[in-house]
């Protein structure tokens, strides 16, 4: 049965346009003017006998057909997008990373450079993520997590380094409050961070310590409890690889060191074979080996 579709640059005009709001956005997406987005929406209307966008050419707002259509003509586009990546295999082009927004921040961008360095022809787009991603559906090549992932093919497994956690603090404050033992931590001005309430916990049993649950600043993101720390507003439990760099520099300090908790950090990829991705995953593996592990105590 013959298909009958309207011009596919229509659609594709349509598409972006009403999802990003403005034809001038349309037209950066798809490196056209923003003339031949107007164009191309108005032989969609044409084709279809309906008005897909009302109101002013600065602020157009979509009709009710156009809500209708959109969200399938995306679906399609996205899965047209995934089908085309899987069977691709080039040197070249853009990789979708997602991961933590704090490991982003502290771990992978200070790298990032060297990447960039030695593939300047891969582009490395970065996206956060707070929990796992479904690499199909979000269209990512690769995922950077805490392994959750039982039940994922081993073979699509990278893993990078065992988390060690440890109590970090201001050297101003580590003056004021003079630290000698885990047990002085009760009653002290502990962080914590929303999305890891039991971190301190974790460190404590890994530690050997007892350390009685306590009140204390929340954050809603490990970066922003960091700063908190190094800005002397009291004492977070962090990951050594989030907060290498801000000891190296003195930004803050580890009085107890830091023990490896229950997790690991890994890197899972899409199943298809691509040789940028081989690359990214390459150079990922070897960043993470290099990374120096942390002394005993720092204080």
């Amino acid at each position: 049965m013959k298909r009958r579709l309207p011009p596919l640059n229509a659609l594709r005009a349509f598409e972006a346009a009403a999802r990003l709001g403005r034809m001038t956005a349309a037209a950066d997406e798809l490196a056209v003017t923003p003339g031949a987005i107007s164009r191309q929406v108005l032989q969609l209307e044409q084709a279809l006998g309906v008005r897909l966008f009302e109101g002013s050419k600065n602020k157009p707002q979509t009709t009710a057909a156009a809500k209708i259509l959109l969200p399938a003509l995306t679906a399609a586009f996205d899965q047209i997008e995934v089908a085309v990546r899987a069977v691709s295999d080039d040197e070249q082009g853009t990789l979708d990373v997602a991961c933590f927004s704090t490991f982003i921040v502290k771990w992978l961008i200070p790298r990032l450079y060297q990447f960039n360095a030695l593939y300047p022809d891969i582009e490395v787009r970065l996206s956060a993520s707070q929990s796992s991603a479904d690499l199909q559906r979000h269209r990512y090549d690769l995922v950077i997590e805490v392994d959750e992932s039982a039940g994922t093919s081993q073979d699509l497994i990278l893993p990078l380094f065992p988390e060690r956690l440890g109590p970090v603090l201001a050297p101003a404050l580590a003056a004021r409050l003079k630290l000698r033992k885990p047990a002085e931590l009760k009653g002290k001005p502990l962080l914590h961070t929303k999305s890891r309430l039991d971190a301190w916990q974790m460190w404590a049993d890994a530690s050997g310590c007892v350390l009685p649950r306590q009140a204390g600043a929340e954050f809603e993101h490990y970066y922003f409890t960091l700063e908190a720390a190094i800005n002397g507003l009291g004492i977070a439990v962090a990951p050594w690889h989030l907060v290498a760099d801000d000891i190296e520099a003195g930004r803050l300090l580890a009085p107890f060191g830091f023990q490896e908790s229950d997790y690991q950090y890994i890197a899972r990829r899409r199943e298809q074979k691509n040789r940028k991705l081989d690359k990214f995953c390459d150079w990922l593996q070897e960043q993470a080996q290099a990374m120096p592990g942390p002394l005993a105590r720092n204080e």
